[in-house]
C-alpha cells in the first residue's frame, strides 16, 4: 500500500469485548486497569458500566488519538503513556495502590496492521519497522545487525516456523532490507510461495520479528506477575491472546497461580513443598469467539479469552516460572 490509512479509516474492533466486560464484572466505584488501550474499545465499555478505567499504551498514536475520550469521561480515563508490564507503578502513580480488575489484549492493533507506515504488515509494502513504541530499533536494524543463527532461532521460536534455517539465509543474502514488501519477497522465494496458497508463509516471520523487536512475551510475563501485585483480593483479571505461545504463556501462569501446577520436592516437608498459596482462581474455561463476532471480524478467529479471579495471598516473588516460554 502506497498512502496511509487515515486514523478514521481503519479503527481497531475489540475482541470478545462483551465476554471480558462480563469477565471482569465491573461497576460503579471499582477502579479497572486496561493495559492494553488501543482505539479504547474495552475502556470505553468499562466506563459505560460505570467503574472508573486507567487505560495504558506503548503506542504515542494511541494515547494521541484517546485523548478526546479523556476529555469526553472527565476525569473517569486515566491515560498512560507506558508499558503495561508497569501496570502496578502506572496504578500507584494515578493513586491507586489496589485495582478491582486488569484487562490485556496482547498483540498487535489492527490500526498498526493497517498503517503501512509502521511496517507490521507483509501485505502493506512500507519501511520495515514494526515498533510499537515508535522508538528503538527497528526491525530492519534488528534483521541487519542479527547473525544467520539468531535470526533463525527467532523465526523457529517465535514464528514456528519449521524452516526457519532456510528463511535465515535468505535474508541474510539479501540484507540490507529496508521494507515490507522486501521481506515478504525474500521469505515467499524461500519458501516456495504460491499465490493463492491458503496462509501466506510471511505470516510466521513477520510474527516472529514483530514479537521479539517489542519484547512481547517478556512484556507479557511481567504485565501477569504486574496484575497479581496490584489486583485486590476478588480483583478479576481478563487476558485475550491471538497466538498459541501468547496464550501458553498465561495458561501457565494461571494453571501455576492457582495450585494447578505440581511444585516443590517430595523430600521436603508438606508445607515447604506447597510452595507458595494460590493467588487466583480460574473462572472457568478459555472462551474463544462466536460464530456472529467472527462475521463481523474476522482477525478475532485466534482470539482466546482466559479470566481468573485474585485471592487474598501475597503475590509470588518477581521472576517465579511463568511458564512455558520458548
Amino acid at each position: 500500500m502506497s498512502a496511509v490509512v487515515a486514523p478514521s479509516a481503519s479503527r481497531h474492533i475489540p475482541v470478545l469485548r462483551d465476554e471480558v466486560v462480563a469477565a471482569l464484572a465491573p461497576s460503579r466505584g471499582q477502579v479497572i486497569v486496561d493495559g492494553t488501550f488501543g482505539a479504547g474499545g474495552y475502556s470505553r465499555a468499562i466506563l459505560d458500566s460505570g467503574a472508573d478505567v486507567i487505560a495504558i499504551d506503548r503506542d504515542p498514536d494511541a494515547i494521541a488519538d484517546g485523548q478526546a475520550m479523556v476529555a469526553e469521561f472527565d476525569g473517569r480515563l486515566t491515560l498512560v503513556a507506558g508499558t503495561f508490564s508497569e501496570l502496578d507503578r502506572h496504578a500507584a502513580l494515578a493513586g491507586h495502590a489496589r485495582v478491582d480488575g486488569v484487562t490485556l489484549d496482547i498483540g498487535v492493533s489492527s490500526m498498526q496492521l493497517d498503517q503501512a507506515r509502521r511496517g507490521f504488515a507483509f501485505s502493506l509494502d512500507g519501511p520495515l519497522d514494526m515498533r510499537m513504541q515508535q522508538e528503538g530499533e527497528t526491525a530492519a536494524e534488528w534483521i541487519d545487525r542479527a547473525s544467520e543463527s539468531e535470526i533463525a532461532d527467532t523465526l523457529y521460536l517465535y514464528g514456528e516456523e519449521r524452516q526457519s534455517r532456510r528463511v535465515a539465509r535468505a535474508i541474510v543474502a539479501a540484507r540490507p532490507i529496508s521494507r515490507t514488501g522486501e521481506l515478504a519477497a525474500v521469505v515467499r522465494k524461500a519458501l516456495g510461495y504460491r499465490p493463492g496458497a491458503p496462509k501466506d508463509p510471511a505470516t510466521r516471520s513477520f510474527q516472529a520479528i514483530r514479537i521479539v523487536v517489542n519484547d512481547e512475551l517478556g512484556e507479557l510475563e511481567r504485565g501477569l506477575e504486574a496484575a497479581e501485585r496490584v489486583l485486590a483480593p476478588g480483583g478479576r483479571l481478563a487476558v485475550v491472546s491471538f497466538q498459541s505461545l501468547e496464550d501458553r504463556i498465561v495458561k501457565q501462569f494461571l494453571r501455576q497461580r492457582s495450585g494447578g501446577l505440581g511444585s516443590g520436592s517430595r523430600h521436603l516437608p508438606p508445607q515447604a513443598a506447597a510452595g507458595p498459596a494460590p493467588t487466583f482462581v480460574n473462572i472457568g474455561k478459555a472462551v474463544r469467539p462466536a460464530e456472529a463476532e467472527l462475521a463481523r471480524n474476522p482477525r478475532a478467529r485466534s482470539a482466546t479469552l482466559r479470566t481468573a479471579i485474585r485471592t487474598s495471598a501475597p503475590a509470588w516473588s518477581t521472576g517465579s516460572a511463568v511458564g512455558d516460554r520458548p
